[in-house]
């Protein structure tokens, strides 16, 4: 299981009950019930809609041979039954191994506590794609009133990660696919999102596998070099560098924004660009460089 990273801003209860949903219990200690696993559905809106199969089909092996070992949290719903809020893998391999019964914990949760949790649960397990972590904050925006600060504070994430995530909302519902079919990584998706035409370009990235650089660079109406290393200089001409194309990629997704690393030839000068496509992106750039500066353009 992936490291769990430390969420603020949730309140004391939301927090704890995050914890009991991530942290390995026994299945047979107290405050954990043995439920049916016919009495306990799926939530329909809960924000991960894609399971990779290699994985479940290891689980499904794993909990056919020594049953499910950590418990699943479930709220009750009406009629005797209970809605998954954490454990929806778990639930799944335990119905494709014939299991008739599953350990739970059971907690009375509201709609708003309950999806926030799954969604934190699988943004820190790494388990949402880009798409269907964005649709997960549109819901808190629009069904539960969330300002994106408070959406930030919550997930743990910065201001301008949850604003970028939610404009790849607005690409076409067939470049939202291929992302969530793990064709397109979200740095290309987010650089799709400056295209003049996303559905052509991200097409094109698919067929000749380019690499969010090439997305980017073509996004911006830019001729792209052979290679990823943009050399300035007379007589300079394109060189590959898998390095510096690796780092500009690892700096777009570090910040959230498209970065640009120009190096004059002999490796020693050049430039970095970065993009931004708004104030409160270059308010959130400014307060990362520990400058303070960002405030003074949003007033003029």
């Amino acid at each position: 299981m992936a490291e769990k990273r430390r969420v603020s801003g949730l309140g004391r209860g939301l927090s704890a009950l995050l914890e009991e949903a991530a942290t390995p219990v026994d299945a047979n200690a107290p405050g954990v019930a043995r439920l049916a696993v016919a009495d306990i559905g799926a939530n329909p809106k809960q924000p991960r809609r894609h399971f990779v199969a290699e994985a479940m089909d290891e689980l499904i092996a794993s909990v056919r041979a020594h049953g499910v070992l950590q418990p699943i949290l479930v709220r009750p719903v009406a009629d005797g039954r209970y809605e998954i809020v954490a454990g929806e893998r778990r639930w799944r391999a335990a119905q494709a191994a014939g299991l008739h019964e599953m350990p739970a914990v059971v907690r009375p949760l509201d709609d708003r506590a309950a999806f926030e949790i799954a969604l934190i649960e699988n943004i820190q397990r790494s388990d949402l794609n880009a798409i269907e972590e964005a649709r997960g904050y549109r819901r808190l925006i629009d069904d539960f009133s969330h300002t994106q600060a408070v959406l930030a504070g919550i997930v743990g994430k910065s201001r301008s990660h949850v604003t970028n995530l939610l404009r790849l909302l607005e690409l076409p519902e067939s470049v939202q696919q291929m992302v969530e079919e793990g064709k397109l990584a979200m740095g290309h998706a987010r650089a799709l999102a400056a295209a003049a035409d996303p559905e052509a370009l991200a097409l094109r990235a698919v067929a000749e596998g380019l690499s969010v650089r090439a997305v980017e660079q073509l996004a911006a109406g830019k001729v792209r070099p052979q290679h990823g290393l943009v050399v300035e200089g007379a007589g300079g001409g394109a060189g590959n560098d898998a390095n510096i194309d690796a780092l500009e990629v690892q700096l777009s997704e570090g910040l959230g924004m498209p970065v640009a690393l120009a190096v004059a030839a002999g490796g020693a000068s050049g430039s970095l660009t970065i993009r931004f496509a708004s104030l409160d992106q270059l308010d959130w750039l400014c307060a990362k460089l520990g400058q303070g500066w960002g405030t003074q353009f949003r007033h003029k």
